[in-house]
């Protein structure tokens, strides 16, 4: 092998070590501080007008929306790391001042980070049940949250359109 193509060798298995390196809990962290980055542009970019729109009266407010998602952050990853969240029933406040419920959204965001960031690794894969029914890994709770956090941020886009404002591009990575 001539020296070029062992140089690019070594260097590709370098970068796929140091990809492959972080812990799940790593992981778990990175997609979160992503996913409230990502949260915050959608809050940004809703007009403070937009935070009442309810597409159709049985449907939730944008603010609702988001400040659902929180209840649901607080409510999963407290239950999956063993912290017992400070705060609940967000959604019940009817809030629609953009700056508080900004403010709420991305708290909730800092606590998922904070909880996951101290759970003990081995704790990730022990047992819990949520919902008095569904029996996962506490990780597994945690995969559900982001899960849901992004179905509710996603559903957000159209209330942003019909506020004639651009939702945030997408942001994978």
């Amino acid at each position: 092998m001539n020296m070029k193509k062992l140089i690019t060798f070594f260097a590709i298995l370098a970068m796929a070590t140091s990809l492959t390196a972080q812990t799940p809990k790593a992981n778990l962290i990175k997609e979160w501080e992503r996913a409230r980055a990502y949260t915050k542009e959608y809050l940004e970019a809703m007009p403070e007008t937009g935070y009442a729109l309810k597409p159709t009266k049985e449907m939730r407010s944008f603010a609702g929306q988001m400040l659902h998602l929180s209840d649901a952050i607080y409510m999963i990853v407290g239950t999956a790391t063993d912290v017992a969240p400070t705060v609940k029933d967000l959604e019940k406040s009817n809030d629609v001042a953009k700056v508080s419920v900004t403010d709420k959204v991305l708290a909730a965001y800092d606590f998922a980070i904070n909880a996951i960031k101290n759970v003990p690794d081995a704790k990730l894969a022990e047992s819990v049940k949520l919902f008095g029914r569904f029996e996962l890994t506490k990780g597994q709770a945690i995969d559900k949250a982001f899960e849901h956090q992004t179905h509710h941020r996603g559903q957000a886009t159209v209330y942003i359109r019909l506020a004639g404002a651009t939702p945030p591009q997408e942001k994978l990575f």
